[in-house]
């Protein structure tokens, strides 16, 4: 039986609070706070009188509680949460602060599992604030919603080819060994050709290898799994091994997908002796998935990195990550055509010099190249003009090859000491 009664102590500040429970032997207290939380507070030196449902001040510090009128317990709340499932008839289960909810859907046209939505107390859903869920991982499981944030759905990237400048050869090149397995894999089945699992786009950074992926995944109409070291790692344990079974057993019912591990050496670097035991579970996860199944199922891993030497050897062995592509530095032809393809994106108030400038940025990646667009860019919206001229394409130039000058002293400073 619940005492209807309690007294504790009075202080005039603090979050606010409904008294939901009193304990039968008078020394507990359960208020719950407007996010749902529930909290057991020790009563044992009374001085007020409380009942069930009063509102109630809380200091969370002392543990106290005062009295606070009921308008202060608003029950129009709004709250923000992730869709975990929907349950039908427009009726959807909501993690909200690591509660779960059931919430009705009100006047929204779409809603999905993973999306952040807005909602009212005490089980609206009021809007989609954005469609991806506002939390990764450090949650106790992975769901949907957590597979849901690595993956970009069929015509959802728009990249094309056309939006690549040069690298003729290797766009060419990649279309072979990522492009046809998905597109064409029942006529290489029949053909008897060998599987391909997975490829490696190496070369310096900024040199365009994450954006063909995207392109291809888009011209094959291909589901797109974006991969990092930072979200893969979890302080749970086998966390980071279940999530990455789940996100091939996702692109397997998605299919065609391709799988893109960004900078795969952050997350299957060489196992040595120091290597932390966390790290050597997931590299071992890693190559068990490659293993596991066949380019025909219509599935292919595509990685990139600039540090080939630091990625686990077993990863590069037959029928893994045995296809290379090495995205070289433009050269002069490849560099005039990069600017030129970038210049179609802006607005210019008359011709450029685009071969003088492609002529002066030897050993220049294709993002140093885009970043003289966005400095000139600068310059003439600081100058309130809506369109970039010669002088401005220079300019950009210029500041964008005294950062590389800077840049450069840095990483030679750091390889002196």
């Amino acid at each position: 039986m619940m005492e209807e009664e309690v007294r504790v102590r009075v202080k005039a500040s603090g979050t606010v609070a409904k008294v939901r429970s009193l304990s039968s032997c008078r020394s507990l207290v359960y208020v719950e706070l407007p996010n749902g939380a529930i909290f057991e507070l020790d009563a044992d030196d009374v001085e007020l009188d409380l009942s069930v449902d009063e509102t109630v001040l809380w200091d969370s510090e002392s543990g106290v509680l005062a009295p606070a009128p009921d308008e202060l317990w608003r029950a129009d709340l709004i709250w923000i949460g992730v869709v975990k499932a929907s349950l039908g008839d427009n009726e959807y289960v909501v993690d909200v602060s690591g509660r779960l909810f059931r919430a009705v859907a009100g006047e929204i046209d779409r809603l999905e599992v993973g999306n952040t939505v807005e909602g009212r107390v005490p089980n609206i859903i009021l809007s989609v604030v954005a469609e991806d869920s506002i939390r990764y991982l450090d949650v106790g499981s992975i769901d949907d919603s957590v597979i849901a944030s690595f993956r970009r759905h069929r015509g959802q990237d728009s990249v094309e080819f056309n939006d690549i400048g040069g690298y003729e050869s290797v766009v060419k090149r990649a279309k072979e060994l990522v492009e046809l397995p998905l597109v064409k894999r029942e006529n290489l089945e029949a053909i008897g050709s060998r599987s391909i699992k997975g490829v490696l786009f190496t070369g310096e950074p900024g040199t365009g290898k994450t954006l063909l992926a995207r392109a291809i995944a888009n011209h094959a109409e291909a589901t797109f799994y974006e991969v990092s070291g930072p979200q893969i790692f979890s302080k749970w344990l086998g966390q980071s091994e279940e999530l990455l079974r789940k996100i091939f057993e996702d692109a397997l019912s998605n299919k065609p997908s391709i799988v893109f591990f960004d900078e795969i050496d952050s997350v299957a670097g060489r196992r040595e002796g120091d290597t932390n035991e966390a790290s050597r579970r997931v590299v071992a996860q890693l190559l068990t998935l490659m293993d596991g199944f066949k380019s025909q199922q219509g599935v292919v891993v595509v990685a990139t990195t600039n540090r080939l030497e630091d990625i686990d050897v077993a990863l590069l062995r037959s029928g893994r990550f045995d296809w290379k592509i090495h995205f070289p530095l433009p050269d002069r032809v490849d560099r005039g055509d990069i600017l030129r393809k970038s210049a179609l994106r802006v607005s210019a108030s008359g011709p450029l010099a685009i071969e003088e400038i492609a002529e002066q940025t030897d050993n220049w990646s294709p993002a140093d190249l885009t970043a003289i667009w966005t400095e000139a860019g600068l310059i003439a919206a600081a100058d309130d003009r809506f369109a970039i001229d010669n002088e401005d394409f220079k300019c950009g130039f210029e500041r964008v090859a005294r950062q590389r000058r800077f840049d450069g002293q840095v990483q030679h400073k750091k390889r002196a000491q």
